[in-house]
């Protein structure tokens, strides 16, 4: 709590509001640096996690990385890179036909899941400025994907980046709202 003094004189009047208002901007200071990311703490705009740990702390993306992990990718997304992922959310997920998933995820089904989720990675570090410059990018399950720019939006096969340039550690990620499916 900050003490606020008070002068007996009002003539000092005009110094007791100076007082409270320097302390108030003081209190307001303190928090405001408390607050903010410091680069001595750490709280650098570098990025700390790679993709994998990057989209697992979103918290958006639990039936991706839980995908990952039955196509045995995890390491590889863990790894140096660089990589650009077209990363579908879990409501992304949800679209599929009911049963696809599941099925996906079965482990005799682990090489069409693994087709599946490499659609989604392109080799390189691509932010969303470059995207826009490309009419298609290979994956690295060797197909391309197509690139188009409408109304404002990215589209990658007709499914909309929804958010860009999530940086990590080994690269970069791109939300879309529909899963990738290789032809």
């Amino acid at each position: 709590m900050i003490k606020i003094e008070t002068f007996p004189d009002s003539s000092l009047l005009p110094l007791q509001v100076l007082n409270r208002t320097l302390r108030a901007g003081v209190a307001a200071l303190s928090l405001s640096l408390l607050a903010a990311p410091s680069a001595f703490a750490g709280g650098s705009t570098v990025p700390s996690k790679d993709i994998v740990d990057t989209a697992v702390s979103a918290g958006s993306f639990k039936t991706l990385t839980a995908a990952l992990d039955a196509a045995g990718l995890v390491g590889t997304l863990k790894g140096k890179g660089p990589f650009t992922v077209f990363a579908p959310t879990d409501e992304a997920f949800a679209k599929l036909p009911e049963g696809t998933l599941k099925s996906l995820l079965k482990p005799e089904n682990k090489q069409k899941l693994t087709s599946i989720l490499t659609y989604h990675v392109v080799a390189g570090n691509v932010k969303a400025a470059d995207v826009i410059k490309l009419s298609s990018a290979k994956t690295l399950n060797g197909q391309s994907v197509t690139i188009k720019t409408a109304g404002g939006k990215v589209l990658i096969n007709g499914a909309t980046v929804v958010k860009a340039d999530i940086a990590a550690t080994n690269g970069t990620i791109h939300v879309i709202d529909t899963v990738l499916l290789p032809k």
